[in-house]
């Protein structure tokens, strides 16, 4: 796990870079790296080495994107009144919302508690909370995700 760490730590800012470029959406491009990383690591073992690493990891990233976009584009946009349901930030406007969220967050254990609330609440960059953390913007990215992913399988 500390080889992944390593390699998503490395890799991360070109992937997403390149991945930008080609959808210029920052959250697609998020999902779609964040997504390919996943992949990746599930399949480690069919990397030969014929090419590097980093051409390897843009090419996952790369077929999950437009795999991304195909499923938007089979199923639509969503309408502008019906918010992303797992989109954070709008579910802070509901009360209701906000109070299950903060109960989750108050259980969450460290960085992860700290990242979230300086990222969602603090509006904090992710070179911002690194400096904070003395930690790379990856581990600042990473560390916000798995936040998201925890706070969102507990929530009702």
């Amino acid at each position: 796990m500390e080889e992944f760490d390593r390699v998503y730590a490395e890799y991360f800012d070109t992937v997403y870079g390149y991945i930008l470029k080609l959808c210029h959406d920052p959250a697609l491009a998020e999902e779609a790296v964040q997504e390919a990383f996943f992949k990746a690591l599930k399949q480690a073992g069919s990397f030969r080495g014929e090419c590097s690493m980093r051409t390897w990891l843009c090419q996952v990233a790369k077929n999950t994107c437009y795999t991304l976009l195909e499923k938007r584009k089979k199923s639509g946009p969503l309408p502008p009144e019906s918010p992303d349901p797992f989109d954070m930030e709008s579910r802070f406007a509901d009360k209701e919302q906000a109070i299950a969220i903060y109960q989750v967050l108050h259980r969450l254990e460290e960085p992860y508690r700290e990242v979230f609330w300086l990222r969602a609440l603090g509006e904090l960059s992710f070179v911002q909370i690194a400096s904070l953390f003395d930690k790379t913007e990856s581990w600042a990215r990473v560390t916000y995700h798995r936040a998201k992913l925890k706070i969102k399988e507990e929530l009702p």
